[in-house]
């Protein structure tokens, strides 16, 4: 007697032409103090990595070090390319800086205001998280612009890399905008820690979420104290 047919379950296989997109969210940047407003890079905010940012690059560096990678993207704000570089100068890359992965523009909140503002519970920023709407803070990107500027940067990288994984080191409201398009949910759905680990597929017909703000690497409490 003929054994019967035996059926698997079928485990995912990144498809023909697809590129692999591994988004990692910048380290932990410069507090924002009172009377000492940050840089400006074309009118947004531009600190540098804390000590601990720092030690939580080196710490996704070493991670992501073992998995193949074809070539790393930043953006033009610094803390992308600090955060990068552990992970670049472990695998001989240079980093292309892509303008298109800054974060989405704050507008008056630029330049530190932001991070006041939310602690503080100001009534904008009670209404942005409750409509869940960047451009309800004056002078902001407007919600349909930081969309289409986010799927616009995804096409092109994956276009640029088929068949291939890239490390794209952004920031947290536009990798949670490109997870937010992936996935069809709310626009502040997905909130990435600092050097969270995200994994985009992007086919030309839809883009597949693999994982999202992965931080095994800082440890139990997610957090690198100095």
């Amino acid at each position: 007697m003929k054994d019967p047919a035996v059926y698997r379950q079928i485990q995912f296989q990144v498809p023909a032409g697809a590129a692999e997109l591994i988004l990692v969210r910048h380290g932990e940047s410069e507090a924002a103090v009172e009377g000492q407003p940050f840089e400006l890079v074309e009118g947004q905010g531009d600190p540098a990595l804390s000590p601990e940012g720092e030690a939580q690059a080196e710490r996704v560096g070493q991670r992501l070090a073992s998995e193949p990678i074809d070539a790393i993207y930043v953006s033009t704000l610094r803390r992308t390319a600090q955060t990068a570089a552990p992970l670049a100068r472990r695998l001989g890359l240079t980093p292309v800086v892509e303008r298109d992965l800054r974060e989405v523009f704050l507008g008056d909140w630029e330049s530190g205001i932001f991070r006041k503002k939310v602690i503080e519970r100001d009534p904008i920023a009670v209404r942005m998280v409750e409509e869940q709407r960047w451009d309800v803070i004056p002078g902001a990107e407007p919600a349909e612009e930081f969309a289409r500027r986010t799927r616009a940067v995804v096409q092109r990288i994956a276009a640029a890399h088929p068949d291939q994984r890239v490390a794209v080191f952004a920031h947290g409201a536009i990798i949670g905008e490109m997870l937010s398009q992936a996935t069809g949910a709310q626009p502040f759905a997905f909130t990435s820690d600092n050097t969270g680990i995200s994994q985009l597929v992007v086919t030309a017909e839809r883009w597949i979420l693999r994982r999202f703000n992965d931080i095994a690497h800082l440890g139990a409490s997610g957090v690198i104290l100095r």
